[in-house]
């Protein structure tokens, strides 16, 4: 007999509540505020924030303080602990239940290539490290734009140092762009990498799919040249954690049919 696993029996007993799954279910989706989520869950702000400390306690869920509002806190679910989490879980059931992730699905010749924006304000550090990963990850297989509400004179240089370094991209041909030269582009994703620009982010025609990764400024953290470079590489990092787990949800959309 395979001794017991407490870890996954612990993720089990967390996960298998209602109001927890209806909040990890949620936070998969797109960062939320407290108040957001008591909104999408229809359960009162105590019972929200409970749960949500619970979770935290775990690991699953992780808080950051708005830069937008300090008031106010951003909850994100910590997908790559789950997967760890989930991967135990099977195991510790049977060795054939292992978690594997399942690669992106490829792009049909008769399908439309899903289009995603990211934005940020000043276009100049998250918003093209998204762009600039998610492209090559899927090998032009996702039509890709980034702008800002309020866009920069240039890329930040460590944004673009830890993408050559780090990933082998050039972008330093890039330059930042306004969000309403986007007006009539059609989305099918808009992620908001900053809290700012969450509140101004114009809407766009097609009914996108809004996702929130509230994702720390590295140009904030620190100063210009070597000393900021170490939060620039864990923004990075951050992002192509998610954009990794995004992946999986990027559908090929099919071709509209002319009359």
């Amino acid at each position: 007999m395979r001794p017991a696993d407490p870890a996954a029996s612990a993720f089990v007993q967390l996960a298998a509540h209602p109001l927890r799954w209806k909040l990890l279910t949620e936070l998969a989706a797109s960062d939320y505020r407290v108040r957001e989520l008591v909104e999408r869950t229809g359960q009162p702000q105590n019972l929200i924030s409970y749960h949500l400390r619970l979770l935290r306690g775990s690991g699953l869920v992780t808080a950051r303080r708005s830069s937008h509002d300090a008031r106010d806190s951003y909850y994100h679910l910590d997908v790559q602990q789950c997967a760890q989490a989930l991967a135990r879980t099977g195991s510790a059931l049977h060795p054939a239940l292992a978690f594997t992730p399942a690669p992106p699905p490829s792009l049909p010749r008769t399908a439309r290539r899903p289009a995603v924006l990211f934005a940020c304000t000043g276009n100049s550090a998250r918003s093209p490290i998204a762009e600039a990963l998610l492209r090559h990850r899927t090998n032009g297989q996702v039509e890709v734009t980034s702008a800002g509400s309020h866009p920069k004179p240039g890329l930040h240089p460590d944004a673009v140092q830890v993408l050559r370094e780090r990933h082998g991209i050039d972008i330093s041909g890039q330059r930042p762009r306004h969000l309403h030269t986007l007006n009539d582009r059609r989305f099918d994703y808009v992620i908001t990498l900053c809290d700012k620009v969450r509140e101004v982010c114009p809407d766009f025609g097609g009914n996108p799919r809004l996702v929130h990764w509230s994702i720390p400024d590295p140009a904030a953290a620190a100063g210009p040249g070597s000393t900021g470079r170490p939060a620039f590489v864990h923004a990075a990092a951050q992002i192509d954690t998610r954009i990794r787990y995004l992946l999986s949800l990027l559908a090929p959309v099919p071709q509209e049919v002319q009359p």
